[in-house]
């Protein structure tokens, strides 16, 4: 504890204190009192001590008996209790300064989420604020109990990491507080995706704005989020508030990745429950691998099916074949080129400057 919090909570008298003084004054016992308030010694002994706090009506019977005003004990009632709280949350905060370090700090600095520059109780305060809890208790109930595996959650190694995830998380939360969203409709967002493939294909430089309006209109929620240190997610899918949310990344920097990411996301949110969470890519949480599974199938069939495979002859993929077969399929080439390395029918190397780079960084800060 602080020495300012200690000489706080020692200058601080109780109401009590103030009662006794004026009994001392009136030449008046406890027991007294107690007659003469129609209370136990037991009752008030509870009241001086500050165990038991004055009520309206123990206010109105200390003015019949020690003759002063009710008011007076309201007011210094109420002023001891609230500064005897913000003493306790002061010491609470103190306490998880701990916590505090394991938080992605500079990030949530750089992001405006945090305005306290300097480490101490006021950050905790943020912080916790930010997240929308009262403690670090609740905080791991709401942010890493439900998410990360049991062996990754007890581990003390892995506590910044869980906390970079948290963050990546509540970040998204707090966006979708901004926009209001129609009821989710399964059969719009169905024919939103047909819409959205038209993106993949003509690849325009507004695409992040065009998609989140698209998906929108259906009921879903589309956030782009920057990957935080030691939390390298590429993208999410949950249901927050009745409404379903894709959080995206663009770690990749490619458009292939990020398409798939984006189809991968909506899969799960057509084919799976409300209260099923997926993280993609972070070591801490095991997706169910059915699922998973689901969600690549559809991610594929939306955006280029094994059909294609028909007409590739493996000694002879080259540039020419890659945009024929990303026209047959009204896609764009690099998700050929994606697909072909994923199955490694080409080297790494093959067809990186038919992919387009992604830069997340103007649609996630407007």
């Amino acid at each position: 504890m602080s020495s300012n919090i200690k000489i706080e909570r020692e200058l601080l008298t109780k109401p009590g204190d103030t009662i006794l003084e004026t009994l001392q004054h009136l030449k008046m016992s406890q027991a007294e009192l107690a007659e003469r308030m129609g209370k136990t010694p037991g009752k008030i002994n509870d009241l001086i001590s500050g165990k038991a706090p004055i009520t309206v009506n123990s206010a109105m019977q200390l003015e019949k008996v020690l003759g002063i005003d009710m008011q007076f004990w309201l007011n210094r009632e109420m002023f001891y209790r609230e500064k005897l709280a913000r003493i306790e949350q002061e010491e609470f905060l103190e306490q998880c300064l701990d916590w505090l370090k394991e938080q992605p700090v500079k990030e949530l600095q750089k992001f405006g989420y945090l305005k306290s520059d300097k480490v101490g109780t006021e950050m905790v305060e943020e912080c916790l604020q930010f997240y929308g809890v009262v403690s670090p208790v609740e905080w791991e109930n709401v942010y890493i109990e439900n998410y990360a595996q049991t062996s990754f959650r007890k581990s003390p190694n892995h506590k910044t990491l869980l906390s970079s995830m948290a963050a990546w998380l509540r970040i998204a939360e707090l966006k979708l507080r901004k926009q209001q969203y129609p009821e989710f409709k399964k059969d719009t967002f169905k024919s939103v995706l047909q819409k959205v493939k038209n993106l993949v294909q003509s690849q325009p430089e507004d695409f992040p704005t065009t998609l989140q309006s698209l998906c929108q209109q259906a009921g879903v929620a589309v956030i782009y989020s920057n990957s935080l240190p030691k939390a390298p997610i590429s993208g999410a899918a949950r249901w927050v508030g009745g409404t379903p949310l894709i959080q995206i990344t663009d770690r990749y920097k490619t458009n292939d990745h990020f398409w798939f990411t984006f189809y991968h996301e909506a899969g799960h949110i057509l084919l799976h429950g409300k209260k099923d969470v997926f993280i993609e890519e972070f070591e801490g949480v095991e997706n169910d691998s059915n699922k998973e599974q689901e969600a690549n199938d559809f991610a594929r069939d939306w955006l280029l099916p094994d059909t294609f495979l028909e007409q590739i002859d493996e000694q002879q993929v080259d540039e020419k074949i890659v945009r024929r077969i990303a026209r047959e399929y009204s896609t764009h080439p690099a998700i050929v080129v994606g697909r072909l390395q994923n199955l490694k029918k080409v080297p790494h190397f093959f067809g990186s400057n038919l992919k387009v780079k992604i830069n997340l960084d103007y649609f996630i800060e407007h």
